[in-house]
This record gives structure tokens, sequence and C-alpha cells, in this order.
């Protein structure tokens, strides 16, 4: 009884990490994305150059 339960809880711990790192990815996708439309699509800035669109 206590192997199968140990089987069990090993396919549920696995099962919830893959699906949290497919999560992840999707996560990651999209902050890409908005970093490469910020990065295309930066403005002026009030010198008259180009700033970068990001404080840091």
């Amino acid at each position: 009884m206590v192997p199968l339960l140990l089987v069990a809880l090993l396919v549920l711990i696995l099962f919830g990490a893959g699906f949290a790192v497919k999560v992840l990815w999707w996560i990651a996708l999209a902050v890409l994305a908005l970093w490469l439309v910020g990065f295309l699509v930066r403005g002026v800035g009030p010198s008259g150059g180009r700033s970068r669109w990001y404080r840091w």
C-alpha cells in the first residue's frame, strides 16, 4: 500500500512540475513579446534623440 501511495505522490508531483514549467514558458514568451514591442516602438526622448523605453 505504501509503495502505491509513493508512486501516486510522485506522479502528482511530476504532473504539477510539468504544468508549472509549461505556464512559466508561456509567461516568458509573453514578456519577450512585450519587450520586443517596447524595443521596436520606443519613442523620442526629451533631448530630441532616441531614448530607451526602459528605466534601468
